[in-house]
């Protein structure tokens, strides 16, 4: 999309008609701001929605150095972004540029709003979604500041957090980048006490945990002491249209996720076989639009929430979280997906965020651009993950089991990894060793037809073998089959632990009103739009069962 067109849709000016519409939502008659003063600040929760009747108010970006003007919005416009649905704080201040007269709307008639008058919920929405992307691609948007080396592991974990998370930031590499000499000194801290996460001229944290670091910056929304009419424990593609059409339909829903929005569907650089979508969508693009969707209609997201134990307490579920609370619900999703098996390689471990990853995103290529890099696997995953280290790596070597990459692989998706020039495909073989100090420098492949072995310089392996369901957290009324995958429905007809005379729900698990839907279930397909599906019909069942409380 052209940048001129992207900013006509960021900031949209009401009409006259709109304007009229807008004033009945607002609380009150419009406030008066002299020029100067602050509407909000950077770092504000909670903040209302502001409609400019009259005047003038600057978008100030006050991460950096010095204070920057990022946009001036004047009448008939509005100020905000997504993080008035999903409770954020502000990533900007807005100052007035001239005497101004606004209208106020608090966050919850905003909700109402966007779920009552169709023409301005587009008009905001498209606003929020594209004002973020402006600020990701414009370039002169800091936001945080991680410092850090990229052979730490801990730098990849708070960078791999931070853009999980969709939270703008600008990362300096202690290797890489010629200013970091300068800013550490600003700073004043050492290159033994990186990584550090910085905001302006002031220095947030220390090698935070990810839950420390959440809740520092404020993406981390508490849960509220009540009972749930739906919990769903995990935001892939599953999750989130759980979430969204349970909001939807007036049942009081929370998400919980030990990590970030979008499970491995999110870390995707490009869908293309997702209904709707002909020229593909990235899965942090899919992601995005969900969790407003979800807000847009009222359930509470609360991320990173780890669980550590299931419970029950007569028909009601109990989650325990780490911390110490505790979440209660009349019914409960089981979302939580799977992830990539490790390989099955000595040193593997001591490599993972230093040369070994299990995504392919931005994050990941800025660490090996125009390098060799190894990618390992045959499904879906890793062919996306090839085409797009393609773009950005000299060379891909592409590892695959079998002898057909075809016969685990989308056919379009295949055909296009064999007419990429840059893309190498090693059949029939493996990874048999891994080497180097603080970072992998290099690898022993095995060829198992011809059980020759071959040495590749590469400072990054991208594995994407196989899946292990996140299921470790399940007590036993909740049945597994031997891959650990959640089995439901009629083949739970004989479990002991179905105590109903009714036969279990089509995505019910062992134990009534305790559901699952995506990959973490058994016999799943392991596709975003059937976890989107299962998501979604998981609500009828919900309501299905509450009747019978």
């Amino acid at each position: 999309m052209a940048e001129q067109d992207l900013n006509a849709i960021a900031f949209p000016t009401f009409d006259e008609a709109q304007m009229a519409r807008i004033e009945k939502y607002a609380s009150g008659t419009p406030k008066k701001f002299q020029a100067g003063q602050a509407l909000f600040h950077v770092g504000d929760r909670d903040v209302e929605f502001f409609v400019i009747k009259s005047g003038e108010v600057e978008i100030v970006d006050e991460s950096g150095d010095q204070p920057k003007t990022m946009m001036t919005v004047g009448a008939g416009q509005f100020t905000g972004d997504v993080g008035h649905l999903t409770g954020n704080p502000k990533v900007v201040s807005g100052i007035a540029k001239t005497d101004c007269e606004v209208y106020q709307i608090s966050v919850e008639t905003l909700r109402g709003l966007l779920n009552q008058d169709p023409r301005l919920s587009d008009l905001i929405l498209q606003a929020f979604i594209a004002r973020r992307q402006v600020m990701r691609e414009s370039g002169d948007f800091i936001g945080l500041r991680v410092i850090g080396s990229r052979y730490s592991r801990d730098t990849f974990r708070v960078r791999d957090f931070l853009a999980k998370n969709r939270v703008l930031f600008t990362w300096l590499d202690l290797e890489g980048d010629p200013a970091v000499s300068q800013v550490l000194e600003q700073f004043g801290v050492s290159e033994a006490e990186t990584p550090i996460v910085a905001c302006a001229s002031r220095v947030l944290l220390r090698n935070p945990s990810n839950l420390e670091l959440a809740e520092t910056i404020g993406i981390r929304r508490s849960v509220e002491h009540t009972v749930y009419d739906l919990a769903i424990v995990g935001s892939g593609p599953a999750g989130l249209a759980a979430a969204v059409y349970g909001a939807s339909e007036g049942l009081n829903t929370i998400v919980l996720d030990s990590t970030a929005p979008g499970g491995q569907a999110g870390s995707s650089m490009r869908i293309e076989n997702y209904l709707g979508f002909p020229t593909g969508i990235t899965g942090g693009e899919l992601t995005d639009r969900a969790v407003l969707q979800a807000e847009k209609f009222g359930a509470r997201i609360s991320i990173p929430t780890p669980i550590s134990k299931l419970s029950f307490d007569k028909a009601y579920s109990v989650l325990e979280l780490d911390g110490g609370e505790s979440v209660t619900a009349k019914c409960l999703l089981i979302a939580t997906g799977a992830e990539y098996r490790r390989l099955n390689v000595e040193h593997c471990s001591r490599f993972e965020g230093a040369g070994v990853y299990y995504a392919a995103t931005a994050n990941e290529v800025e660490m090996c651009r125009g390098t060799d890099v190894v990618l390992v696997g045959g499904g879906n995953s890793a062919g996306q993950a090839a085409v797009y280290l393609s773009q950005n790596a000299r060379k891909v070597f592409l590892l695959i089991r079998g002898d057909d990459l075809c016969k685990s692989m989308s056919s379009y998706l295949a055909h296009r990894i064999m007419n990429t020039p840059n893309i190498e495909i090693l059949r029939c073989t493996e990874v048999a060793a891994m080497s180097g100090d603080d970072h992998l420098s290099s690898i022993e492949i095995l060829d198992k037809v011809a059980g020759k072995k071959r040495t590749i310089e590469t400072v990054a392996v991208f594995s994407f073998i196989g899946a292990t369901p996140r299921t470790d957290w399940l007590p036993a009324e909740i049945e597994r089959d031997d891959k650990s995958f959640v089995r439901t429905g009629i083949t739970l007809a004989d479990s002991p632990h179905w105590k109903l005379k009714r036969q279990p729900f089509l995505l019910e698990t062992s134990r009534p009103g305790v559901f699952a839907a995506g990959d973490v279930r058994s016999g799943s397909v392991k596709r975003v739009a059937s976890a989107v599906g299962e998501g979604s019909m998981s609500v009828q069942f919900v309501h299905e069962y509450l009747k019978t409380m």
